[in-house]
């Protein structure tokens, strides 16, 4: 650049002292006139020239002013020359830049790319200085080495356009990745190479991930990955570890990377005491008990972290939004000991003035303030916080929650929490469908909204015209009756039964019910539901109907009126309704018939489900069901409308429907009075779903069976599955999929390889 400059400077002084050897003549300027503009204004030329009218001008002067209007960077070619006392300056504008394409770009978006040009001068509206395109080529290299992408070719394009401007186009190829062949720790002796780069997103790929971009070389992923390191050995005790070289070496043909991390592990350091100063405002026995640490310890940057965090969330609860707490270290170098001092600073007590909702466009905000736990006025409470959060996060038409505690301008006690809601369709239309050699296609239909005009109340109103079951049922579900989270809701249905039809025992049946239903808050976590029914039943025979089901209608009739109270404890700490990855749900529920009906019987159940994250990516979920029923009084059995069945999305994946259980004397299915029922799955994101929320695969292993009594239980007759299961949110509705292998299956099963639902049920 320098060279270039030098060069015209000295073509500029050759043509002043020979085509104008006036100049060399010493006078007065009475006027300085501009020629050759284009786009740049004269003004600001005049704001570059080191010369004003009424200065002397000789030769000295005419670099000086040439050198000037060079370094704006606004011109390619400039000439002076003097008619009488007036300096006339002749320039030639660089192009401008009237625009930058883009092309083969994949990694990087467009406006990424425009960015780094940005950086090194070349946008559009600039003047186009082709002794950069270099430096452009090199610094969107160095962008795509970052990715490991080492093999791209950057081909840029000028095209001229009239009035002086230029069009940028720039060809990509990006290539293929560079693949991570190894990683090495070099000079550790405390821990196995393994177990350091075990967390690390960079190194070779699992083979079950096989979608996976581990061994995908990028410079931040090293840099996070070299955090972790440092993090590792600091959480042991190694406070003087180093990592003095990081070497990236790439194979000849650009496809190979191989990266070395030196290391220097230093000695163990071990906690020698620990105090607290400060300010406590609450126990100092009770804020010692939040420290994770003890003298005797070893050192552990995570531990005093989890105890400053510990700290903070306890002084939060009484109102301090703001503490600062400090754990200072004091070393002795010779016995390798720390003394640790937390230093409290808990600041002042902060109130919270508004809460404000964004993001909810079709939801009333009075239907998600109802959910909070922390009050406007109120002082700020962390653990409030967070539980109007999690209470957010568990409505079925809440995709995510983020609160952000704001500082309030010119105030230091007040503060604005802003609730960001990103909402998920809260409707659905069903369609579930299940395909088999006895059946064909099976499909249902409904209609549900849970959130009936931003309302979060439940309407729902489901049809089924199959050949088993033609279902009209209407559902409404207020879930603030009270004030106090206190739910009631109103049903009503007919279901008209051609159990032949479904592979179970022959009868047909019409059933007319209404019902009403409480639920009442216990909790934060646990919750009292039940529900009254009054139902009418009609059962008619076939020429097939078994003599099971006759023999029941002989003894107990053949019409029932039956008043049924269904009430059910509820204990669920999961982070959010549809797909938690932590937590658990337990339900206990209890069916009787009201004494007095024509029907007397009861059933009771319990429901387990455990969710424990793997990782970031994995979750375990662990499952489980058993439901027991039985007769009193006057009745001869557990009606065989009432007895549990199994098989099918529910419950044993790869097994029709209901299928699973004792078989009535045609070898179709009855049910039985006992069921047991276990899932074992590993939850994991559906690869490229940009939004992991909204679905997710299971790798599954389900158990179950029903049984005639409780002890006609044997676990040689426990069918199973095993197989990869899709869960997915869609425009339409959820969509649930699996693809199962039955085991343990035994002649007769009635088994699908294949289940698919449309719906909202996972």
């Amino acid at each position: 650049m320098e060279s270039i400059l030098i060069k015209r400077l000295l073509l500029v002084c050759l043509l002043v002292s020979t085509s104008s050897p006036v100049l060399a003549e010493k006078f007065r300027l009475q006027d300085i006139q501009i020629e050759g503009l284009e786009r740049i204004e004269a003004g600001t030329v005049f704001t570059y020239l080191p010369v004003k009218v009424g200065d002397e001008l000789d030769e000295n002067n005419t670099a000086r002013i040439a050198r000037e209007l060079y370094k704006s960077g606004f011109f390619k070619d400039i000439q002076l020359r003097r008619e009488g006392n007036i300096l006339v300056v002749t320039v030639q504008e660089k192009p401008a830049i009237a625009s930058l394409s883009f092309d083969g770009n994949k990694i990087l978006d467009d406006e990424q790319l425009a960015k780094v040009l940005t950086d090194v001068g070349i946008a559009q509206g600039r003047v186009f200085n082709r002794s950069v395109l270099e430096r452009l080529e090199n610094e969107l290299i160095q962008q795509y080495f970052a990715f490991g992408k080492y093999s791209v070719i950057i081909d840029t394009q000028i095209r001229e356009l009239e009035r002086n401007r230029v069009d940028i186009g720039i060809h990509i190829i990006e290539g293929d990745a560079a693949k991570i062949k190894q990683v090495k720790i070099v000079g550790n002796t405390v821990f196995e190479e393994d177990d350091l780069i075990e967390d690390f997103e960079s190194g070779l790929k699992p083979w079950y991930k096989f979608w996976g971009s581990r061994d995908r070389y990028a410079k931040q992923k090293l840099q996070g990955d070299i955090e972790i390191l440092r993090s590792q050995y600091l959480n042991e005790g190694y406070l003087k570890f180093d990592i003095p070289t990081t070497q990236v070496s790439i194979s000849p043909n650009k496809e190979d990377i191989f990266i070395t991390i030196n290391v220097e592990e230093g000695e163990q350091y071990t906690v020698n005491s620990i105090e607290l100063a400060g300010k406590y405002l609450v126990p100092e026995e009770e804020l010692r008990s939040l420290i994770s640490l003890e003298s005797g310890d070893v050192f552990s940057r995570a531990k005093i972290v989890k105890s400053n965090d510990e700290i903070t969330r306890r002084l939060g609860d009484e109102g301090y939004a703001f503490p600062n707490i400090n754990a200072v270290p004091e070393i002795d170098e010779e016995s390798k000991k720390v003394d640790l001092t937390f230093f409290i600073d808990p600041g002042k007590r902060v109130y919270v003035r508004r809460i404000n909702f964004t993001g909810h466009k079709t939801t009333r905000d009075e239907v998600y303030r109802r959910e909070l736990r922390q009050m406007e006025s109120g002082w700020y409470s962390q653990s409030n916080v967070e539980a109007s959060r999690a209470r957010l996060q568990r409505l079925a038409y809440v995709e995510a929650v983020e609160v952000e505690t704001k500082r309030i301008s010119g105030v230091d006690d007040f503060v604005d929490l802003d609730v960001a809601i990103e909402e998920r369709l809260a409707g659905s239309f069903n369609i579930g469908a299940g395909l088999s050699d006895s059946q064909g296609a099976v499909i249902t239909t409904s209609v549900s909204q849970e959130n009936f005009l931003g309302t979060g109340k439940t309407v729902s109103f489901r049809i089924n015209t199959s050949k088993v079951n033609t279902i009209y049922d209407f559902n409404y579900i207020d879930p603030y009756y009270t004030i106090d989270g206190v739910s009631r809701g109103f049903g009503a249905s007919f279901v008209s039964t051609e159990a032949s039809e479904a592979d179970i025992s022959d009868f047909d049946s019409d059933q007319y019910a209404i019902r009403v239903n409480y639920g009442i808050p216990l909790t934060e976590r646990d919750r009292i539901g039940t529900t009254l029914q009054l139902r009418h039943t009609e059962i008619d025979t076939t020429i097939n109907t078994p003599l099971e089901v006759q023999d029941f209608l002989r003894e107990n009739g053949t019409e029932y009126d039956n008043l049924t109270l269904n009430t059910n404890f509820t204990h669920d700490t999961r982070n959010r309704s549809l797909f938690p990855n932590k937590g658990n749900r337990q339900t206990v529920g209890l069916e009787f018939s009201v004494p007095g009906s024509d029907l007397e019987f009861y059933k009771v159940s319990l429901e387990n489900a455990f969710y424990f994250p793997l990782g970031e990516t994995f979750t375990l979920s662990l499952s489980s069901e058993i439901g027991y029923g039985d007769q009193y009084g006057d009745t001869s059995d557990l009606p065989f409308f009432e007895k549990f069945r199994a098989g099918g999305f529910d419950s044993v994946r790869g097994y029709e429907n209901n299928s699973l259980g004792p078989r009535d004397s045609f070898g179709d299915s009855f049910g039985g009075n006992f069921l047991t029922a276990a899932r074992a799955q590993v939850l994991f994101p559906i690869p490229f779903l940009e939004n992991k929320n909204r679905g997710r695969l299971a790798l599954f292993v389900d158990l179950g069976n029903v049984f005639e009594e409780f002890d006609d239980f044997d676990s040689g007759d426990i069918r199973g599955s095993t197989g990869l299961g899709l869960s997915w949110i869609t425009g339409l509705g959820g969509v649930s999929a699996a693809l199962a292998a039955p085991f343990n299956d035994q002649s007769g099963d009635d088994t699908e390889t294949f289940q698919f639902n449309l719906g909202t049920s996972f």
